[in-house]
This record gives C-alpha cells, structure tokens and sequence, in this order.
C-alpha cells in the first residue's frame, strides 16, 4: 500500500464546473443565534448518550469490566490500527470517486479532509464533522458546501447497505436475536428509502423539474431562485449515480474500507483471548461491525459515546453470548482505538489547515446558496488585489 500523505499536503485542482469561490456559501453569520441552536443540539446528543449508557452498563460489574481490561494484551493494538488507516485511506479514494462530477482532487489531496473530519464527529455533537469537510473542501477548492455534503449523503448510503450486507454474510453462520432482526428491518427500510429518492432525484429530469415549478411557484422570487440554486448544487453532488462505472468503483471501495475496520474488530478481540476470542471469527467481526456502526446512526454525543456500546454489546453479548462485562470491556477498548489515534491526527491536520473549533462552530453550519455574479466578481477582484501584492488569497 502506498505511505499515507503528509496532512498538509494539497494537490492543486484544475479548473472545473460546478465550483464557486471559497466565501460561495457563505451567509453573514448570527453567531449568538446559531450558538444556541449548537448548545441545545449538543445538550440533546448527551442526553441521548446517558441513555443508552444507561443501557448497556444497567446492572454490569464494573471491577469485572476493570479486571477484563487489564488482562488485555494490547500489543494487538498496532496491527489493528493499521488495519483501521488502511480503511481510512480507501475511503478517501472513495470520496475521490464521489467528487470526480464536481471536481477533480486525488485521495491525497482529500485524506486530510476525510481525517479532520473524523475528528470533528469525534470531537462535535449530532456527526458535525461531515458538515466540517463539507465547509474544508469549499474553502481549498471553492466546491459548493451543498454539493460537498451531497456526495457524504452518498457515502452515508453506502456505508449503511455495506453494513447490512455484512449483516446478511454474518446471518448465514450466527443466530440473530430478535433485536437483531429488528435493527436490520429497520435499517434496510431506510437506506432503501433513501436509495430510491436519491436516483430518483438524478433518474428522471422532466418529472423533477415539473416537482419543482410547483414547489417553488408560490415562493417570492428571491427565496425561490435561493432554493433553486442550493437545489442545482445538491444534485451536482449526485451526479456519481448516473456514472455506472465510477458507481461500481464506489461499491468496490465500501466494501474494501469496512473490510479493513472489521479486521480491526477481529484483531483487538485476539488479544482478550478466552471467550471472546473463541468466538469472534470472521463472521463475529462483519456482524458486531455492521451492528456496532448501525448504531452510530443515532444522533449521540461527540464520538458516538453510548451508541457505540449498546451496539457492540447487542452482537456480541446477545448474538455471539459472551458474557456482558466482557462485551462491554471489548467494546470500550475498540472505541478507544477509534476514537484516540484518529482525533490526535486530525487535531495535526486542524493546527496544519490553520482551522479552529471557533471556525467550525461560526462557519461550518452557514450551508447557504452560491453567491450571486456581482458577489463572485468582488472576490475575484480580492483575489486579485491580493495576488497584486504578495499575499494570499482571502478565506
């Protein structure tokens, strides 16, 4: 496998359509308003966490967990986390692949956006961190935000069908649980839902444009050319699936990238030895990972504390019938490793990429339609001026 690049390291991108300025959707900011609506968002993802911690520990041994964790051999850290990196960095190739319609950047250009990223889900509540690349890729690369987190609407779709596909192998040698059955009912409602609005969405023109003059007709002219531009950009981020071939390559790289994080599962449970490792095969591993990652679907506290837990708890003390403590010591060194290496690469990547928590929280929520042409010309003047002199463009 190739080295992983250095986190500052950009790749220049050509000139392509569909790509605005790095201010394009930038509203003028209510920082006072917008900071209440992130504390009431945050306060509501604790709130769901506690739960679900409440679950899943209600009633546990907590010196057995302590005693689990400390006959641990840990030396399975290293191998499990270049096996974790490894997935990292095919899904940057993957998000490559979604962004070939909007603009053309290599993996190494985005990894360190795909690394920040997972960094501000780690660190910010209700997955801010996909807003957060999102707002990264429209200030390198002048890519609408919209279109940015259309193309994440698309590696959210296939993350969750690879899950259930992992689920579905995992079923043929493991007993699901009724809790089980009905997680994957459930999920599979969902993501098929989302399948068919998405190609629904790109599939049919005339239909979608019908759709849309009856939705924007009653609109004042200015908030319907608004909608329709944010609209435009949002279906530019689509335009992976109407490209068989790079649809196929996205596929490929899914099942690749979570094949990885699932060795990662199986390589942590060898060192508990005992029960869990007697138990955890291959099948365990795609089954507590599609399981355990289903979960974080849940709109949680910073680094999906909670529903990270119940989920690995839910396969692998109901399903696989491994003690809970011990489920439970698992699940929180698998977290630890998910959670630790990751965040302090991104903080690496922030400190590098000149971003602060206090961009992210001002800046990353205003996904906001692409300036007007007057707008536009006015930053390429800056842009200009700034060229003029020496310095650097404006941000």
């Amino acid at each position: 496998m190739r080295p992983l690049p250095a986190l500052d390291r950009i790749d220049p991108p050509p000139v392509q359509r569909d790509v605005d300025p790095p201010d394009a959707d930038r509203t003028a900011p209510d920082r006072p308003a917008r900071r209440r609506r992130g504390a009431w968002r945050a306060w509501l993802g604790v709130a769901i966490s506690v739960a679900f911690l409440l679950i899943a520990f209600r009633g546990q041994d907590f010196g057995e967990i302590g005693g689990a964790l400390e006959r641990v051999d840990y030396a399975w850290l290293a191998p499990a986390l270049a096996c974790y990196f490894a997935g990292v960095w095919v899904r940057a190739v993957r998000w490559s692949v979604l962004l070939r319609p909007i603009v053309a950047v290599g993996p190494r250009a985005v990894f360190p956006v795909v690394i920040a990223g997972y960094t501000a889900n780690n660190v910010l509540p209700l997955r801010g961190g996909e807003v957060v690349r999102a707002y990264l890729l429209g200030r390198r690369y002048g890519v609408r935000k919209t279109a940015a987190l259309a193309t994440i609407a698309v590696e959210r779709l296939f993350d969750g069908l690879t899950m259930l596909a992992f689920m579905l192998v995992a079923a043929a040698s493991i007993s699901f649980t009724v809790e089980l059955r009905r997680l994957a009912l459930v999920a599979f409602a969902i993501f098929a839902l989302v399948l068919v609005g998405l190609v629904g969405l790109v599939a049919e023109r005339g239909p979608r444009e019908r759709l849309m003059r009856l939705a924007l007709g009653p609109l004042p002219a200015g908030v319907a050319a608004r909608v329709e531009r944010v609209t435009s950009s949002f279906l530019s981020g689509l335009g992976v699936l109407t490209r068989r071939r790079d649809l196929a390559l996205v596929a490929a790289t899914s099942l690749l990238a979570w094949g990885f994080e699932a060795s990662m599962y199986w390589t942590i449970a060898r060192g508990f030895a005992g029960p869990l490792a007697d138990a955890f095969g291959p099948a365990a591993a795609l089954l507590t990972t599609g399981v355990a990652n289903l979960a974080t679907l849940v709109p949680a506290s910073p680094g999906y504390v909670g529903t990270f837990e119940a989920g690995v708890a839910l396969a692998v003390n109901g399903a696989l019938g491994v003690p809970r403590g011990l489920a439970l010591s698992f699940a929180i060194v698998v977290h630890a490793a998910l959670w630790l290496p990751v965040t302090l690469l991104g903080a690496v990547a922030w400190w590098r990429q000149h971003l602060s928590l206090a961009d992210v929280r001002d800046e990353a929520p205003a996904i906001a339609p692409p300036m007007d042409a007057a707008s536009s010309e006015v930053v390429a003047r800056r842009r200009m001026t700034g060229r003029a002199r020496g310095g650097s463009a404006p941000r």
